[in-house]
């Protein structure tokens, strides 16, 4: 799938970004990826509430080898074939991904930074560089 294939799949979905990513591109609206076009095909971002519709239409979540073992990313989730003939529903289905993928985000908190404070370890910095400088003075000394 290129890039123009893909601006022309999602065109009565609305305006989407297509950034390259991995093997293929990311697909995303409003700042939130909620499709992977890759080699193996297209998948739309998937949760608890969504899983079962792909599960229905006997589709199956990305899985990638690795030299040890095969990984299954069961957030991402092929889109059926039949959709690609169906605009009216496939843009049903991409506003389901992307209603999944901004329930995702919303799960996700930011980290929280350590407790440690930058002047903190500025002024730690600067007691070591000190304590150096005063140890070398007095090795120059003797």
């Amino acid at each position: 799938m290129d890039r123009e294939f893909l601006t022309d799949l999602f065109a009565d979905f609305g305006p989407v970004t297509i950034r390259k990513m991995f093997s293929g591109y990311g697909i995303s609206a409003d700042g939130i990826n909620f499709a992977l076009a890759l080699r193996a095909g297209l998948f739309f971002r998937a949760d608890e509430v969504t899983i079962p519709d792909f599960e229905a239409e006997g589709s199956k979540p990305f899985q990638y080898s690795t030299r040890a073992k095969t990984v299954t990313v069961n957030s991402y989730w092929e889109l059926p074939a039949r959709l690609f003939d169906d605009s009216e529903e496939l843009v049903q289905w991409a506003r389901a991904a992307l209603a999944a993928a901004q329930r995702a985000k919303v799960k996700t908190r930011p980290k929280e930074k350590k407790a440690t404070s930058k002047p903190a370890k500025v002024a730690k910095k600067a007691a070591a560089k000190k304590r150096s400088t005063k140890k070398a003075a007095a090795r120059a000394v003797r």
